[in-house]
């Protein structure tokens, strides 16, 4: 059976993704945009007034999905579900990562990101919180109800800011689609090193393996 047609303002976050993703939210003009797609300015005002209204609504996506995600961290018992589970959040940071990469722009110039962006990362936090406390049920790591906090929130500002230093380090290639996988690994990898100080002896050796064989 033959799919359906997209709706127009399906197409037009698709499209603005996938430029916004490639050459920056700043880099990119509504008119680009239209340009990229085949249609009228006009067209594309109809639908979104502002870019400010495709950045919220691609937000809301990324916002929505991230959200569906976290629950799984409470459902971790071991090590390799843990590098999975943290794999899957790199793989969604990566499909909206040009909210990653200009966050503190974004940030300084929508009320709208400014809220909800604190809002995902407390989230996120909650969410190791619960994924650290699960490694330590089952034998895995040991650590304070402290230690869990402040590590917890070691993972989220690595998460946060981990394409920014992927940037910096190949300004030119990093944020290309063939990099996907090869970024998730290796941010998941560096999060996930966070608990090697933690880590009961056998489970660190694991770790250790699962980082030679992944990262």
């Amino acid at each position: 059976m033959k799919k359906p047609p997209r709706r127009t303002a399906e197409r037009i976050l698709s499209t603005t993704l996938s430029l916004f993703n490639r050459f920056g939210e700043p880099n990119v003009a509504t008119t680009l945009i239209a340009s990229d797609m085949g249609i009228s300015p006009g067209n594309l005002f109809y639908h979104f007034p502002s870019k400010e209204m495709l950045v919220n609504a691609l937000f809301d996506e990324f916002e929505a999905r991230m959200r569906h995600l976290l629950p799984a961290a409470a459902d971790v018992q071991d090590l390799e579900h843990a590098w999975f589970f943290m794999h899957s959040v790199f793989e969604l940071i990566w499909a909206h990562r040009f909210i990653y990469r200009d966050l503190n722009d974004l940030l300084s110039k929508n009320r709208h990101l400014e809220s909800q962006v604190k809002e995902v990362l407390q989230r996120q936090e909650q969410a190791f919180v619960k994924l650290l406390r699960g490694l330590q049920t089952h034998g895995l790591l040991t650590q304070t109800a402290t230690e869990q906090q402040r590590c917890a929130i070691h993972m989220v500002v690595m998460l946060t800011w981990w394409l920014s230093y992927e940037y910096v380090q190949d300004p030119r290639h990093a944020m290309e689609d063939a990099n996907a996988n090869r970024s998730a690994l290796r941010g998941a990898q560096q999060v996930l090193s966070v608990l090697l100080p933690y880590l009961n002896p056998q489970p660190k050796t694991q770790l250790q393996s699962l980082i030679k064989v992944y990262g």
